[in-house]
């Protein structure tokens, strides 16, 4: 069986207890580390054989569960998805992701994110009630591919941890929620379109965005939440024409 080439990977992680530090500060590590790894692996090696109170999360290894996010050498990333082959002679830095309060080492608070979420109704709200005999709601592939890029987003938080926006002003509901607030309004199915613009096309919703483009920079998915939201400017403008300029508004 042949043998993973092997080497020294040094780490500096930001540590914080708050039960014990006034404020974070960076802890070294040394570990010896396959080839192959990624960051993540690297973190678990430590944790497994040097200091078993390091915290972080991560859950699934495969850049699906979103919950490994964390900054990388300045950068937000899915550490299952950050090679240390990239980072090659270099000393990696391991932070919690930006914007996010700490709660412990590289744990952060996602309340916040969680809160903006439920504000959305990220989900399907029916637009015709159905019983079980009636059959399906179905969808042409034109229909499903309005949105299905948007569906892709697995809620990592990298984008609010690469804006500058929801930085600056925390109150922007953000590129994540207001993306997925946009996958559901251009599902043929729903119908909950006036409820999620009553807080999306707002001041502190997408017209916060400066776009930057930074969100779709980080997204591991390719989702474009940057696109997403320009598309939500198109369709809040014709919006406020309509209801200004027709007969009988929007409806």
């Amino acid at each position: 069986m042949t043998q993973l080439k092997q080497r020294l990977v040094q780490l500096e992680v930001l540590r914080y207890d708050p039960e014990k530090d006034t404020e974070p500060h960076f802890q070294k590590y040394e570990v010896m580390c396959a080839e192959e790894w990624v960051v993540l692996d690297a973190l678990n090696a430590v944790k497994e054989t040097i200091d078993p109170t390091l915290a972080y999360r991560w859950s699934c290894h495969m850049a699906v569960c979103g919950s490994c996010g964390m900054m990388v050498n300045g950068e937000p990333k899915l550490s299952c998805h950050a090679f240390l082959r990239d980072y090659v002679g270099m000393v990696i830095r391991v932070e919690p992701l930006a914007n996010f309060p700490i709660e412990r080492d590289l744990v952060t608070v996602a309340d916040d994110f969680i809160d903006k979420l439920k504000r959305v109704k990220p989900y399907l709200i029916p637009k015709e009630k159905k019983t079980i005999a009636q059959g399906e709601y179905k969808q042409t592939p034109a229909q499903l591919m309005k949105y299905r890029q948007f569906s892709m987003c697995i809620n990592c938080m990298l984008c609010y941890a690469a804006c500058p926006e929801y930085a600056l002003q925390p109150k922007f509901i953000g590129p994540a929620a207001i993306t997925l607030a946009h996958r559901y309004n251009q599902d043929s199915r729903d119908g909950g379109r006036d409820e999620r613009q009553e807080v999306i096309a707002t001041n502190e919703g997408v017209w916060e965005c400066s776009f930057v483009g930074a969100c779709s920079e980080v997204c591991p998915k390719a989702v474009d939440p940057a696109g997403a939201l320009q598309q939500v400017k198109v369709a809040s403008t014709i919006d406020w024409f309509k209801e200004r300029l027709l007969p009988g508004g929007s409806k």
